[in-house]
């Protein structure tokens, strides 16, 4: 691993002599772009099966154990976010961040495969215990609690620190990427970020095509060593173009004295309290770890007032995650209740006769079905990019990044409320007793005979969304930050976008109390009996509300920047 950087910062190549600047920065540009598509491919590939490597005969873990396990590694590879962030700005830097996070990302992703056979599993986890011989239930409506999960503090440890090496990569990764490009202007941020996006989607193309079904039909073995490979190769093209790199040293952060101005501005007799305990503290920033010094109070003062007026716009952007995390779960679940069509017929010998009857071969791998609106970022993402900014940029109607964020959460209302209405028209169907029966996996489903192309709709349209209020969300929060909390920021970022899931998910069980819209549990799994439509439309009422609120916050944000106020952003020092 290269040494610790000069305080400034470092074009090696440049001063070499080497390939100009444009052709060195695209090089280090498309380093990163790649090592992102792999490090995103090894991800979707841990995630997309775990439920299923887990409730297979290697563990038996119960549904919900697995549920539950997947749940918490989904949540914590955003949660953690700032985390990463807060450590590149305070003690390694971008570049050493995420080469600490890719050792870190390898070695956790290695315990997957590593448990995936039977030596493996007894040196890492012991002995399976062997099950428990109880009595029967003494009445129908006796409960048993699950027993406790094989194998659970090592694989929660493992999975926890592979969140948190995934986390700090997304966070710095991203940052890191941009300050490649950034000297050849703001439109070549633009582009970084359109195919930065690309990249992503296109790690998660590879990850469900190929990951996925080995996993799922070949081996767990093979299958999660594919994503150990695709991390220890991004590692290596990481290291391998470390010399093309631009690279900046931790300059701190401010995180501390933005906490302590807050606490100042919102409680300021707390506030005098602290200051009469801490009175030798005369400073914003007690750090020493650098030499250089510190951030006048002057500047802390205009970091805050920035952080400030940054906030409120990622806030109101979490309604929107509430609405884009519905692709990988309701939308799905609706998708299991229409009638799929005979592409992956199922083996005679897999189903009984009378299943075969109820048409039980309609049957598509589950994780193929995000592929919709992944392969949607792909087409549209290099269409953007080649097409459409330059015409816009040409008539100088190119929309602002804040005005792109709008129109997105305009796109994924939409999405939400297509899904809304095929539900309605759905449970018409059911409603009528008009249903088909349809086995996939072990579980039994009773869709409506309607088609699942007839969810291409809202796919498409919560992709078109992602174009306009992802990717220019991204380049809103790296562009914006000061310059000393852009990891923390992007941190932020990634974090608001994981608290959007969970309270997507908190109102769905909100929804499935007795008594409420989700709950049916005489349907045994199934939703005929629910009102998810309602669901979705009170999400598209809680995008649409927000929306507006967002819109205004914007317009104050735009106006604020053009204003003569503006003028001491110069003072801010931008990464």
């Amino acid at each position: 691993m290269p040494g610790p950087r000069a305080p400034e910062e470092r074009r090696p190549l440049l001063a070499r002599g080497a390939p100009g600047p444009r052709r060195g920065r695209r090089a280090a540009g498309a380093a990163v772009l790649l090592v992102q598509m792999l490090e995103r491919a090894a991800f979707f590939g841990v995630a997309a099966n775990l439920v299923l490597y887990l409730n297979s005969k290697n563990f038996n873990w119960a549904g919900e154990q697995a549920s539950r396990a997947a749940l918490v590694f989904l949540g914590a590879s955003y949660l953690l976010a700032p985390v990463g962030g807060w450590l590149a700005d305070v003690y390694l830097g971008r570049h050493g961040a995420v080469a600490l996070s890719l050792v870190v990302y390898l070695i956790a992703s290695g315990l997957l495969p590593a448990t995936a056979f039977p030596d493996g599993r007894r040196s890492f986890c012991g002995e399976m215990p062997a099950p428990e011989l109880r009595p029967a239930c003494p009445s129908a409506g006796c409960s048993r609690t699950s027993p406790s999960p094989y194998c659970a503090p090592t694989l929660y440890a493992g999975l926890l620190l592979l969140a948190l090496a995934a986390s700090s990569v997304r966070s710095n990764l991203t940052s890191f990427g941009a300050d490649q490009v950034m000297d050849l202007g703001r439109d070549a941020t633009r582009r970084f970020f359109n195919w930065f996006y690309w990249s992503i989607n296109l790690g998660a193309v590879l990850s469900l095509l190929v990951v996925a079904f080995v996993q799922q039909n070949i081996s767990f073995l093979l299958g999660y060593s594919i994503p150990v490979a695709c991390v220890g190769l991004a590692f290596f093209i990481f290291l391998f173009a470390t010399p093309v790199f631009i690279t900046k040293p931790p300059t701190g952060s401010q995180v501390s004295s933005m906490l302590k101005l807050a606490l100042q501005n919102c409680c300021p007799r707390l506030w005098q309290r602290h200051a009469a305990r801490n009175s030798q503290s005369t400073h914003l920033v007690p750090d020493r770890r650098f030499p250089q010094p510190g951030p006048s109070h002057e500047e802390d003062i205009a970091n805050f007032q920035v952080l400030v007026k940054i906030l409120p716009v990622l806030v109101t952007l979490v309604p929107y995650w509430m609405v884009y995390f519905q692709m990988q779960s309701t939308y799905v679940l609706q998708g299991l209740h229409l009638h799929i069509p005979n592409i992956f017929p199922s083996s005679p010998t897999n189903s009984s006769t009378a299943l075969r009857a109820q048409d039980s071969s309609y049957r598509i791998p589950e994780a193929w079905l995000l592929l919709a609106n992944v392969v949607v970022v792909l087409i549209l993402v290099p269409l953007k990019d080649h097409l459409i900014d330059p015409l816009l940029l040409r008539c100088k109607l190119l929309p602002s990044s804040l005005q792109k964020m709008a129109l997105g959460m305009f796109f994924g209302f939409t999405s939400v409320i297509v899904a809304g209405c095929l539900e309605r028209e759905r449970l018409n169907y059911i409603h009528h007793n008009e249903t088909v029966s349809q086995l996939i996996g072990k579980d039994l489903y009773y869709a409506a005979p309607l088609s699942i192309w007839w969810q291409i709709p809202q796919y498409l349209l919560i992709g078109i969304s992602e174009i306009f209020a992802s990717i220019p969300g991204l380049e809103f929060a790296y562009s914006e930050a000061p310059r000393s909390m852009q990891g923390a920021i992007m941190g932020i970022f990634f974090c608001l976008s994981g608290v959007g899931s969970l309270l997507g998910s908190s109102l769905v069980a909100l929804l499935s109390l007795p008594g409420g819209w989700m709950h049916c549990p005489e349907d045994f799994g199934n939703i005929n009996n629910c009102r998810m439509d309602l669901y979705f439309f009170l999400l598209a009422a809680i995008q649409a509300v927000t929306a507006l609120l967002f819109i205004w916050i914007a317009g104050r944000y735009e106006r604020a920047a053009q204003g003569p106020a503006s003028q001491s952003g110069s003072s801010r020092d931008r990464g």
